[in-house]
């Protein structure tokens, strides 16, 4: 029999049927992946490469057809396959309207499963290629191993990702706290071919410099006080994959003179060994301070810069790529409505251009800290009344009509009185003024 390579999800909330489904489908030579509920599923499909979508539609909570709507948005040419206990003319019409290419009612045989799996991927393969080989596109924009976007920024981040997922030349991604560094390293990883090998991150900056080469490189006995026994630093653990080292900049110069040296000769040596190891790992970088200032300030090594830097990424702050905006608020509110509200939840248009015209200081993470606040807190459909205070009341200038001080607090006074309708109580409490200071600004 010809082995199969392809990777199925398999969604039951039985876990009996879940199990048995397994079983089958290994014995067939594939390789499975399994949720039981579609908050499990959901985080399976955005982490791994899925080739095709086996899925239960009755299920608690979320079910099956929002499961199948979820994939035909974000994963269009993923082919699916319902398997379902409770058949009906009109279910299965429902099922084929939500994109599924089978309908295999419970129960079957290991024979009518064979088929159906293999009728879905010979149909899905005339549309698609699969998931571990490609970049998905999609007209609203593009994702690539949670990263989401359609701006031109966006765009030149990936087509640089397409040029080295698959070598090993050192990367460097620099980018302002919160704009997603992490997650360009992780694309690069799990989107090539060593996707199979590890993916380790170290955040350089949060280990102490007197620890930070018995970490990187490992040690041996005796090395130190309380090195009771051999072991392994993360460059060890990260062998045949990725080491990512985020805040580059905060490793001590004995450690860049290290670094140098594995990065040239591709081995290390333990603290306390004079034995040199080989390592064959991939080597992606992050900073976001600016090392050639570094250089002159004699806190980081030239020759090492230009060694980090054979691919640079530079990612740009989420202020200028807001057209990115909308696809995150979207994967969050999947993300945390999923998990907080167990369901789908959406954000009106009103709150969406708010969030449009905020400058964003922290990046993605902030949007992402406020959008899970936001789920949090609110009982349906996230509207203006659900935004944080300092979002809500956010005056709407053109950037070129700068206006006097004294003119800019009379617009957003007057904007205040009109969201509480003339109360100058409420006005006063939101600006945090007393009534006397209000008047006293209206007169």
């Amino acid at each position: 029999m010809a082995l199969h390579k392809e990777n199925i999800l398999v969604v039951d909330d039985d876990i009996h049927i879940l199990e048995l489904l397994s079983r089958q489908l290994k014995a067939l030579d594939y390789h499975i992946y399994k949720a039981i509920s579609v908050k499990e599923a959901l985080y399976i499909l955005n982490d791994s490469p899925i080739d095709l979508l086996i899925t239960d539609i009755q299920m608690p909570e979320v079910d099956g057809l929002q499961l199948l709507k979820y994939v035909n948005e974000h994963f269009p040419k993923m082919p699916k396959l319902v398997v379902t206990g409770y058949p009906s003319v009109d279910g299965a019409l429902e099922v084929i309207k939500s994109g599924a290419i089978d309908y295999l009612t419970k129960p079957f045989t290991k024979e009518e499963l064979r088929q159906s799996v293999e009728k879905a991927f010979t149909d899905g393969r005339k549309h698609m290629e699969l998931e571990k080989k490609r970049v998905e596109s999609h007209t609203s924009g593009t994702m690539l191993k949670g990263m989401v976007g359609s701006s031109s920024a966006f765009q030149d981040i990936l087509n640089i990702i397409e040029r080295v997922r698959d070598n090993r030349a050192t990367v460097l991604i620099k980018g302002e706290s919160g704009t997603g560094k992490e997650l360009v390293a992780r694309a690069i990883h799990y989107s090539g071919k060593f996707s199979k090998g590890p993916f380790i991150a170290v955040n350089c900056g949060a280990i102490p410099e007197n620890l930070q080469e018995a970490e990187l490189f490992g040690y041996v006995k005796g090395a130190f006080t309380g090195a009771n026994e051999n072991r392994n630093g993360f460059f060890q653990a990260a062998e045949g994959g990725t080491l990512f080292l985020d805040e580059i900049g905060s490793a001590s110069l004995a450690v860049q003179t290290k670094l140098l040296r594995a990065l040239q000769e591709k081995e290390i040596t333990k603290v306390g060994s004079r034995k040199p190891e080989r390592v064959e790992i991939r080597i992606v970088a992050a900073t976001n301070a600016d090392l050639l200032e570094e250089i002159k300030n004699k806190n980081f090594r030239e020759d090492l810069y230009y060694r980090l830097t054979v691919v640079e990424i530079n990612v740009p702050p989420l202020r200028e790529r807001k057209s990115d905006i909308p696809l995150l608020v979207g994967k969050f509110l999947q993300k945390y409505g999923v998990e907080y509200k167990d369901r789908l939840l959406g954000m009106s248009p009103e709150a969406l251009k708010v969030l449009e015209r905020y400058h964003w200081p922290g990046n993605i993470r902030e949007l992402e800290n406020i959008v899970q606040r936001m789920v949090i807190m609110s009982d349906g459909q996230i509207g203006i009344k659900d935004l944080p205070g300092f979002l809500k009341f956010q005056i709407d200038f053109p950037e070129k009509d700068f206006l006097p001080l004294r003119e800019m607090e009379k617009e957003y006074v007057k904007r205040v009185l009109s969201h509480t309708q003339g109360n100058k109580t409420k006005a006063a409490e939101i600006l945090q003024i007393d009534r006397k200071t209000l008047r006293d600004k209206l007169d």
